[in-house]
Order: C-alpha cells, then structure tokens, then sequence
C-alpha cells in the first residue's frame, strides 16, 4: 500500500545525482561489527552441529539395540578406506582455525587464484570502475523538466519510499531509485532547507522529511543514490553519524511499544514518544518545521539544531492529525486532530488560540492558495467545510458532503481557483469547482487504486493529479481533456497551448508492469470507470 505521496515541483532535483560512499571511519566501524557477527554466526552454526551430532548419536544408538548390524561386505570394506561419511566435514576446523576468527573464506577452495581489491589493481580489466559509475549516474539523470513523485509504500511489511520521475512531454512515469524505511511511513513533506553534509551548500537542496510511526523524523537527501542513513533526525538521540554500521550492517533493534505503552513515561517537551502523523515545512522561515503526533503534542523544531524541540504546543487532547503553516503569514499555524478541533495560533503567543468544533476526527488540512484567510478541513465522516480563520468558532463558510467514508485526502489547485480533488476510503476520487462557496462536482472516478489516501494537483501543471492507495499503485490523472473540467475550467486562461497545437495527451499515467495479463486488468479497470456529469451533482449533498 502507499500511505502518502507528494510531488516534487520541476527543476528542484538535482540532474545528476550523488552516490552515496562510506568514509574510512565508517568502513572501519562496519568491518568491526561484521567481525562481531560473523563470531557470533560461527558460535551459533557451532551449536547447531554440536546438537545434530547428539542427536545422531542418540539415534544411532536407538537403532543399534533394536536390530543387530551385518557383517561388513568386500565392497564396503573398500569404500570405508575413504571416508565418505566425514567428507563434508573434512577440513572445515582446520580452515575456520587457519583464517582467524574475522575473516571470510570466500576462495578457500580454489588454487592458484588472485584477488584484487579493485578492478583498478587488476590487468585484466580494461574500463576503469569510474567511468561505469558515470555511465550509470548519466541513465539516473533528471531533466529540468520532469517532475518527481515520492511515494512512501510499504509492502511485505517491509517500507520504503519510491522515487519517481513523471516526464510530462512522453506521458512517462517511472521508478529512479528507492530509501529503505526503518518503519511504516505515515506523512511525507519535501524541503528544500540544506542540512547534514551539504549543509554548507549555497544553493537549494532536495529533501524530504518523513514521519513514521516512531517518534522521530528522518530527513533524507534526494539527490543522493543509494544512501544508507538520513542526513538529519528531528528528535533522534543517536543522530545519523552515529548509526552508520547499523544501517549497512542490519544492526539489531529493540522491540518498539505503541500507543499509550509508549507514551506511559509521559509527555517529553524535547522531542515526541509516539508516532508522527504530520509535518509542516515553513517555506518563509526555511529552517522551521513543524510536526503532529499520537503523543498528542505539536512540536516546532530548528533544522540547524535538530536534536531538540524549540517548543511543544499541548493545545490538543488526541492525536494530532494535521499541521500546516499559514502562506501568508508564516508564523500563523493550523493543528488538527482527534479531539475533533482545528485550532489555529500564532507560534510566537500560542497562549492565544482560535478553535474550532467539528462532529468528527480530523483527515486533512490546508489553507486556501488564493484566500490566505480562509483554510478547508476534511473529516472521517466524509465531510469537507471551509472556514474563515479570522473568526474563532465560526459557522462554515459551506459544508459539502463529498464522500460515504472518510474523506483521505483533500487538495486545492494553486494554480486554478476553484480547483479541488478529494479522495477517500470509499475508493473515489473527486474533481470538485467550489467557484463563489458553491461546490459542485465535475467528474468522480474509480481508478481500481483500492482505498485512495492520497491525491494531489501538480506544482506545475494546472490539470495534473498524483493518486495512490491500497493496491500500491501510482496514477497521473490529466484532466486538460476532460469535458467537464473545460467547461467550468477554459484551458486558454492557465497558460496552456491549445489542444490543436499539440499531441493529445494520456488521460492515465501508470508504471508500465512487466506483466501482459497484469496491463490488460489495469486497462480494463480504469476503462470501466465511472464519470459522473453535471447532471449527477445533485446525488451530492451540498449544505
């Protein structure tokens, strides 16, 4: 499934990217804790043999009272002469003896062969290791033009984030390369707030911070391939310096508690003790972030000094859903959370909160790109209201009963007013023309996605929607086609050429699967999709 996913504006990524390597002190840490588990991987093989040899031996002896053995035949008073029986084990202790204890047989049974720490020593390899990881870095490259997807995906219960590069001219949507996880992701945010070992770095980075269900944030490089550890952790102990071995050699953990076994030490104003469930990245002040948690608390955090919370803001009584910082006025936040209240403060007097009730929990949150004022909020009883924040308590501007179950996701287009999609667990994703506090529903679609947690308009392009949910599927929806979509939306006023002038575009955008039969069912789902017309807005209640 893929819990989250976020697109990454154009010309952010760097075109080609780094490939991670491992300094001398890092190579030193791992070579010491592969000796160590190899000890102790040799201690527990040592064991097992020990123990199959006692239990032969019981076995045999077993058999030996119970039938009496036969005279040996010629022929196997010749084949004893050899030994078969041991054969396997024949020379094992004295090898395991003469290598010492850290080192790794590889060749112990092949004579005469050479072996050389890199192709570079060895005159038989005429291409330099340099040029095939140009070659290779030159295929990962991202042009100024695309637009990547982060996609937080767990499958097997094992997680990673997926990048992909969408190129929007071909209609192509691909894997670039992927972050192992060290637990289920839950909220994704991208930054571009240099920090770790490009922090001295002038330009802008490319970064995403993700929150999982341990208290901690991790802040990972994008441009760089094959990276083994963050480059920050908001709240970690042990920051990523420290952790090199334990990623690349699979170090054990201790078993992580949940819930309120977690948080029974208390709530801790330096960092979160459960799970993060949102975060918030300040795109005025670009080294404050923000983050919600099951702990209950809101946390505002320095990227220069990521260590410890600057502060934490207890407003709330249940999980903290939802956190998004004001455009407008960047100190202003918005919190949402299980308690079913959405308050907004200002960081710098959080003693002065506006609130507001709702009938159920809280699913999304986020301002209005052309009305700083105003912000939407969506609940799990498939609900989206618009408020006005300037006014504490006050009724909805509108209440649109978008969905039959919780409504997951919630954008607005930045780039056309009165553009929004919403999505939920009932399997649909919405286009929505909330035009003069009005909403109505312009087209409803099943894109065989499963339950939907996630959707989102293009930074980019106005008419570019990103969908993901249970199935584990990525979808590129481009609505520029669509009749309903034109006629509340004119293509000729956002910029974009008209039709004739260009190739039709892909409605659908999907990863191409190496499968026939698994295309053909992924075809005949999305051509059996519903759309609902203008017609159908009335099975809509809008209140």
């Amino acid at each position: 499934m893929i819990s989250s996913l976020l697109w990454v504006r154009k010309g952010a990524a760097q075109e080609l990217p780094d490939r991670y390597k491992l300094t001398d002190e890092e190579y030193s840490k791992v070579a010491e804790k592969i000796g160590a588990q190899l000890d102790v991987a040799r201690d527990d093989l040592a064991d097992a043999e020990t123990h199959a040899n006692d239990m032969k031996v019981d076995n045999d002896a077993e058999e030996s009272m119970d039938t009496e053995a036969p005279a040996p035949e010629n022929g196997d008073d010749e084949l004893a002469k050899y030994n078969l029986d041991n054969y396997d084990d024949s020379d094992e202790e004295e090898t395991a003896a003469a290598e010492g204890p850290t080192s790794i047989p590889l060749f112990s049974k092949v004579q005469g062969l050479t072996y050389h720490a890199s192709n570079e020593e060895d005159p038989y390899v005429q291409v330099a290791d340099q040029e095939d990881e140009d070659e290779e870095l030159h295929e990962m490259q991202v042009l100024p033009e695309d637009n990547l997807l982060l996609a937080a995906k767990t499958e097997d219960e094992i997680s990673h984030l997926e990048i992909y590069v969408y190129e929007e001219a071909e209609d192509n949507l691909y894997v670039h390369h992927d972050i192992m996880l060290p637990s289920f992701p839950l909220c994704l945010e991208w930054m571009n707030y240099r920090v770790g070992r490009k922090k001295d770095v002038a330009t802008p980075g490319n970064y995403v911070a993700i929150g999982t269900f341990d208290p901690e944030v991790e802040i990972w490089d994008l441009d760089m391939i094959d990276a083994v550890y963050p480059e920050c952790i908001l709240g970690g102990i042990n920051q990523p310096g420290a952790q090199a071995a334990d990623a690349v050699t699979g170090g054990k953990k201790k078993k992580k508690k949940f819930g309120p076994a977690r948080r029974a030490g208390g709530i801790n104003p330096d960092r979160h003790v459960d799970a993060v469930m949102c975060i918030s990245w300040n795109k005025t002040h670009r080294n404050l972030v923000a983050t919600g948690s099951a702990d209950t608390t809101v946390k505002l955090w320095d990227l220069n000094n990521p260590e410890k919370a600057v502060k934490s803001f207890t407003h709330h009584k249940d999980k903290v859903q939802a956190v998004a910082w004001n455009p407008s006025e960047p100190t202003v936040l918005l919190t949402g959370g299980y308690d079913k209240r959405v308050c907004a403060f200002d960081s710098r007097a959080p003693d002065s909160i506006a609130e507001w009730k709702l009938a159920a929990d809280v699913e999304c949150l986020l301002w209005d790109p052309f009305h700083p004022e105003r912000f939407f909020v969506s609940t799990e009883d498939g609900l989206v209201q618009c408020f006005d924040a300037t006014k504490s308590g006050s009724a909805p501007i509108f209440t649109l009963h978008a969905h039959d179950a919780a409504v997951s996701a919630l954008d607005v287009s930045a780039l056309v007013e009165g553009l929004m999609v919403t999505a939920s667990t009932d399997k649909m994703v919405k286009i929505w023309n909330i035009k003069d506090n009005k909403p109505s529903c312009i087209v409803s679609r099943d894109l065989d996605l499963g339950k939907v947690f996630s959707a989102n308009f293009s930074p980019d392009s106005p008419y570019a929607v990103c969908a993901a949910g249970s199935k584990g599927k990525v979808l590129v929806w481009n609505l520029e086609d669509n009749a309903g979509v034109r006629r509340a939306f004119p293509v000729h006023q956002h910029n974009v050429a008209a039709t004739a002038e260009k190739p039709k575009k892909k409605e659908i955008t999907g990863v191409e699967s190496d499968s026939e039969e698994e295309e053909e069912e992924e075809e005949t789902g999305i051509e059996g999709a519903m759309d609902v017309d203008d017609e159908d807005d009335s099975e809509e209640e809008h209140v």
